[in-house]
């Protein structure tokens, strides 16, 4: 296995045409080809006849699914004894061995409880530890960010150890755009009152000259995000620890993916982000 291929896609609950949107992300996801796909914003319906969750219906036949519950949507809809989750998933070519979802800081301060999902994949290049989250989206919280962020990388430092293993991931919507202090966090460049720097490549930065900016959230492009009159942002990303010393994780050929429309209709009112990883240490 030379290289991973993994993407990233905030996908935007049901909002919208949603059986138009879930076509365009299968058609765009089989083109694609990632051996990982992310997802925030997806729902879970839980009756007491079953479970229906929202992954399942973009999930390739043979893949394997992990999800983890944010919170409950407190919608009129939902009748009694029935629950409505909202958090986020993983798509996985390969088995999963485990799947946590861990709670974030924040619920007791903003009225958005965020969480990450840590989910182990059995690769053919070993067991792999991947991240899956979505950060609070207020434009004023980024204070509540900078605790998340700080509480993700103190996770992973504990469940996911540099002792050898392919280098963690962490992917998502983390709703905050590069120059921000919880990013530049995540990059290494402040501590944020930690005793120690960390330090993920922000698979973006490995980009080409003359790849863009990279916005994902982007309302001169996309229909769906008009409604929300922000200016283009890019805060969704593939971060990778390291790469390692051998090269391992070295992220290739960045670039936004779940861009396409059709007839005006994107697959969500965000662009995904997908990149191949290197699995080989360097020769």
């Amino acid at each position: 296995m030379d290289r991973l291929r993994v993407a990233t896609l905030n996908l935007w609950n049901k909002s919208g045409p949603w059986a138009e949107r879930m076509r365009l992300v299968r058609t765009q996801l089989a083109a694609l080809e990632p051996d990982l796909l992310a997802l925030q914003e997806v729902l879970e319906l839980v009756t007491p006849s079953g479970t229906m969750n929202q992954a399942d219906e973009l999930k390739p036949e043979g893949w394997h699914r992990a999800y983890g519950p944010a919170h409950d949507m407190a919608v009129a809809w939902v009748p009694k004894g029935q629950s409505l989750h909202f958090g986020n998933a993983l798509l996985s070519r390969f088995p999963i061995v485990r799947e946590t979802a861990h709670p974030l800081p924040g619920g007791d301060v903003s009225d958005q409880r965020r969480c990450v999902l840590h989910v182990v994949v059995d690769a053919p290049i070993g067991e792999l530890d991947v991240f899956v989250t979505h950060l609070n989206w207020k434009l004023d919280e980024g204070w509540v960010r900078e605790l998340q962020v700080k509480a993700i990388a103190r996770l992973i430092a504990e469940v996911a150890p540099d002792d050898g293993r392919f280098p963690p991931l962490l992917m998502g919507d983390l709703n905050a755009e590069p120059h921000s202090d919880e990013i530049r966090y995540l990059g290494g460049f402040t501590r944020l009152g930690e005793p120690r720097s960390v330090r993920f490549a922000d698979a973006w930065a490995y980009a080409e000259v003359g790849a863009g900016p990279g916005f994902t959230f982007d309302a001169s492009r996309n229909t769906f995000a008009v409604q929300y009159h922000e200016a283009p942002r890019r805060i969704d990303y593939v971060f990778v620890r390291g790469p390692d010393g051998n090269g391992r994780g070295r992220p290739m050929s960045p670039r936004l993916c779940f861009d396409e429309d059709r007839a005006g209709v994107f697959p969500s009112d965000h662009f995904g982000v997908c990149c191949d990883l290197v699995t080989r240490p360097a020769s």
